[in-house]
């Protein structure tokens, strides 16, 4: 009984294995996943998280890591031999592999947003580019807040109902009551490796750096809830945190997501523009806005370990690139590309100012 038992599970393990191979090679099947298969799955998942305070992603890792190591201590004292336990360990991981790719990773795989919307990417034109400039700078300029308190309960109501408002064309789940983002436990850690926030695949569960500023949080959220919702793209991420934050009509919430795209923005500049025209567009911005991103940049390379940083930062780079995300942590800033491709549709959401 226990070797049919064995075979089975085996079985079932190749038959998960091929099936996340075709993904990797047919979008279409993964599309097909994202919008049937993982809605369901992540509701499910994320309801049995939300039953505890803190990330389960992160108490599994430390789980599954002190069960490899001590697991095969146990076989071998029970005199069993090294190449069954070898066996039994990569069976262990494979099975790793296929809860990642089934709970969550297959989305990197399905269509990107410009095939859902059948819209193709434009061509990168000098005059498109400073007329986007020139608009989102004095949007920024115009909402800049000194302070961005934002009641959490209704960010959370409002980023909900931003998402749950989009058309399905755009191939987001729907958003559940009980879904909501949840501090990290070992806060200092991500500290260290610049990590403001990540999706944990294991239990449907976005997760948020508990040090984010005021003027971040809004963006990082609502960046990390659309990862929730089946969007793998780090560029997609950004572009809906955007979206969500400056849509809204509060002007302490539009402004966090206008300064939470200046980093793209100003990378992307500083490598289309012309020097002479980069300076020029550099001193258009409230002297404000930039002291207070230059204050933001100080206040995380306090807390930055440039060594754990650089690690972490080759391995997420290889992480992304081995999983179809071609241009690796360059990927952030691609949502420019994307807010100039893409058609704006204003969010027809009536909150005020006021009510955040």
């Amino acid at each position: 009984m226990s070797q049919l038992t064995g075979r089975c599970r085996q079985a079932l393990l190749l038959a998960s294995i091929a099936f996340i191979t075709l993904c990797r090679y047919q979008p279409g099947i993964a599309e097909w996943y994202a919008r049937t298969v993982y809605p369901p799955l992540s509701a499910a998942l994320s309801a049995f998280s939300s039953l505890f305070p803190f990330p389960l992603m992160e108490i599994s890792v430390i789980g599954l890591v002190l069960a490899l190591i001590l697991y095969p201590i146990r076989l071998r004292k029970k005199g069993i031999r090294l190449r069954k336990i070898f066996f039994r360990e990569g069976e262990i991981l494979a099975w790793i592999y296929v809860w990642f790719y089934l709970g969550w990773g297959l989305n990197y795989f399905r269509y990107n947003i410009y095939t859902r919307l059948q819209t193709p990417p434009v061509a990168y034109e000098e005059q498109h580019f400073k007329d986007f400039l020139k608009d989102y700078t004095e949007r920024l300029n115009t909402t800049y807040q000194s302070e961005t308190e934002i009641d959490s309960e209704k960010l959370k109501e409002y980023v909900h109902t931003f998402y749950a408002k989009l058309p399905s064309a755009y191939g987001l789940s729907q958003p559940k009551e009980w879904q909501e983002p949840k501090d990290f436990i070992f806060t200092s850690l991500y500290n260290k490796v610049g990590v403001l926030g990540s999706m944990g695949p294991f239990f449907a569960e976005a997760q948020l750096n508990g040090d984010l500023p005021e003027v971040q949080h809004p963006f990082t959220y609502a960046h990390e809830f659309s990862h929730l919702l089946g969007v793998s793209n780090e560029a997609e991420a950004n572009y809906w945190a955007y979206r969500a934050c400056t849509e809204s009509s509060s002007t302490a919430l539009q402004y966090c997501g206008y300064f939470g795209l200046f980093p793209y923005v100003l990378s992307n500049a500083s490598r289309l523009l012309p020097k002479e025209d980069f300076q020029a567009w550099v001193q258009t911005i409230r002297p404000e806005v930039i002291e207070q991103y230059k204050e933001k940049n100080r206040y995380w390379q306090e807390r930055y370990s440039p060594i754990i940083g650089s690690i972490q930062d080759f391995t997420y780079n290889l992480f992304l690139k081995g999983n179809k995300i071609a241009s690796g942590k360059k990927n952030y800033a691609e949502v420019i590309g994307l807010l100039l491709s893409l058609p704006k549709e204003e969010s027809s959401l009536s909150y005020r100012s006021e009510d955040l």
